[in-house]
């Protein structure tokens, strides 16, 4: 099964991209859906997360009070590892089993998207890396549109964030976001061409014989890590 890393940043669009694969049947692992189910009453992230910030930080229902636990960690660096620490590998876990469904149930690919698919090194655990992108300029624009921030504010999220022109550097495929949505469309049914050619008939063979599976996905992690940072140029689907 071929295993997609779908990533961009803030206001490029990659939340389009992944709805739009959606529509077309293509199984999406959304890190940010994840990230809430973990953390639902009942869950071993959220008991660790009271027992160190305590329980102040639930709602009345039992909760996570998200604003409360926020206004904690934004300001301390040492809170935020604290909770990054408890919250990412719960993710990675729930990544992890959704993959298993998805080769369980015979699909011949899925994507995962994840925002920080790159600053969090899991672009290293997927095959093929997608990256949505539009110039610095759009961007901006969108998200201060998006958000009506000033020119000041929405510079200084962009600038918190691993600029989009480094994330294309990690990029197998690159969705150029730049223009309407009839060429986005146009790309995506690209992108699903390439990536439902590059699944093949391996998917077949990886669930019908596991261990072959397993070896064609030690191999690609082997690859990449041999590899590492990718200085490719930018490879961009057109309709």
């Amino acid at each position: 099964m071929l295993v997609v890393g779908l990533t961009g940043g803030i206001a490029t669009g990659k939340s389009t991209v992944s709805t739009l694969l959606r529509a077309h049947n293509i199984p999406i692992i959304d890190a940010d859906v994840l990230a809430r189910q973990v953390v639902l009453p009942g869950t071993p992230a959220l008991q660790k997360i009271v027992k160190h910030f305590g329980g102040d930080i639930l709602q009345p229902d039992g909760s996570l009070d998200r604003a409360k636990l926020g206004s904690v960690v934004f300001s301390d660096e040492r809170q935020r590892k604290v909770l990054n620490g408890i919250v990412h590998p719960a993710v990675r876990r729930a990544m992890l089993w959704s993959v298993l469904r998805c080769w369980w149930h015979g699909e011949p690919l899925c994507v995962l998207d994840v925002p920080l698919l790159i600053e969090g090194g899991l672009w290293r655990f997927v095959e093929t890396v997608v990256v949505v992108y539009c110039s610095p300029e759009i961007q901006l624009q969108r998200l201060m549109a998006r958000d009506r921030s000033s020119r000041e504010a929405a510079t200084g999220r962009l600038n918190a964030q691993l600029p989009i022109g480094e994330k294309v550097d990690y990029a197998d495929i690159v969705i150029d976001n730049s223009g309407s949505l009839q060429e986005l469309e146009g790309q995506i049914e690209s992108l699903i061409t390439k990536v439902r050619r590059k699944a093949g008939w391996s998917w077949r063979i990886s669930w019908l014989i596991p261990p072959w599976g397993l070896l064609s996905a030690l191999s690609v992690l082997v690859w990449k890590a041999i590899r590492g940072k990718k200085t490719a140029k930018m490879r961009t689907i057109r309709p």
